[in-house]
């Protein structure tokens, strides 16, 4: 009895314990992008809140900060203190930029140079949507590759083409037995197929890094001279298309809010926090400069040419720039969602196909070895 208590005492030791910390750390990496945002809605409430009551946002954040709730994080309290020491709003996130996403942050910035803060938390909410449903199980099953297959194949391959290949070839040689064309193919390409795994693999890291950093951790890697990781984002189309939508709720909330044109067109850029679209939007604050219409100098920003026409009939219509380009914002959440979810399927879809590929190329190599080996035999 006492050393079925002693064996379970190391079961639970060095394999549920281990087990479940694992569990718990990928649990946490997995929820930190749902946390951030999270905290960022939690963050426009309290905002939105204080100034219905016609009070100090300010003042507001230093008492929930009072509170110790650690709903909002270290940096929330980082946050606080610089407020509690002089500094506006605007300027305190500025100081700590892992608090909020930076195009949040901006938003907020600009809102508070506006002098209404409440103006431009509707276009923050929305650069706050969840993805859909489909598309977070999509990644849920790339984390299931990452953490279970994929490492696993790779070491499988690994151990074959070390200490079981090479005694097939061996006992196939000695027997004067040649295998199929196919297994022989595969044996002699082995390094290539753990290359692919491999390959896969690192993909599928720097797609889980990537997901969970967010997009301050992927422009760590981003030379100031050379944006090629913003470059990337406006050429994914539901990407931009997600950039449009951010660029012209914020150039709608400033127009209504009487900025003038050149300079709402380049906070707009601003608010985007890609330098594709900052690079644009000077070309459009250029072009208003030398006297073009607002809505025909948008052309340099939309490739396609859908802003110019939406942004024309929004002149003319009643209830202000952000409520006449609704309908567009919308349609472009939609056809974003559906290109990520097209995508996400597709990607899951190759991924299932290609391991059942890779398992199928080892059965037929293991058994079609056995079958050449078998052969020979009862040929003595």
């Amino acid at each position: 009895m006492w050393d079925f208590i002693v064996s379970l005492f190391y079961y639970a030791l060095f394999c549920l314990l281990p087990l479940g910390a694992f569990s718990v750390l990928i649990h946490a990496l997995y929820s930190l992008p749902m946390r951030r945002r999270e905290r960022a809605r939690f963050f426009l409430d309290v905002i939105e809140t204080t100034l219905d009551r016609g009070q100090s946002v300010e003042r507001a954040v230093v008492s929930a900060a009072e509170s110790h709730d650690r709903v909002m994080g270290v940096r929330f309290y980082l946050l606080a203190a610089h407020i509690e020491g002089g500094l506006q709003l605007g300027d305190a996130l500025g100081q700590v930029p892992r608090f909020l996403p930076t195009q949040i942050s901006t938003m907020l910035r600009v809102g508070e140079k506006l002098g209404d803060l409440k103006c431009v938390l509707p276009a923050c909410r929305e650069v706050l949507r969840d993805p859909p449903a489909t598309v977070r199980s999509a990644v849920h099953y790339m984390i299931v590759l990452l953490l279970v297959f994929s490492p696993m194949a790779v070491w499988m391959m690994y151990t074959l083409s070390i200490f079981v290949f090479p005694r097939f070839l061996g006992v196939a040689d000695g027997m004067n037995s040649k295998p199929w064309p196919l297994t022989q193919f595969i044996l002699s390409h082995t390094t290539w197929l753990i290359g692919i795994e491999t390959i896969l693999f690192v993909l599928l890291v720097l797609a889980a890094l990537t997901y969970v950093g967010g997009p301050r951790f992927i422009r760590w890697f981003q030379p100031r001279q050379l944006p090629f990781v913003d470059w990337i984002a406006w050429n994914i189309p539901w990407k931009q298309k997600y950039l449009q939508r951010t660029f012209s709720a914020m150039l709608a909330v400033l127009l209504d809010g009487g900025v003038p044109e050149v300079e709402a067109v380049r906070l707009a850029g601003d608010c985007t926090a890609n330098e594709v679209c900052r690079h644009r939007a000077e070309t459009v604050a250029a072009a208003l400069q030398q006297g073009a219409k607002l809505d025909n100098a948008v052309r340099a920003f939309d490739d396609g040419g859908e802003f110019h026409w939406r942004l024309t009939n929004a002149t003319h219509t009643r209830g202000g720039f952000l409520e006449a380009l609704r309908g567009w914002h919308e349609a472009l959440d939609a056809k974003a969602f559906q290109q990520e979810e097209a995508t996400a399927h597709a990607i899951t879809s190759g991924l299932v196909i290609l391991n059942g590929l890779v398992v199928g190329l080892v059965a037929v190599t293991v058994f079609g070895s056995l079958i050449a080996i078998l052969r020979a035999a009862m040929a003595l």
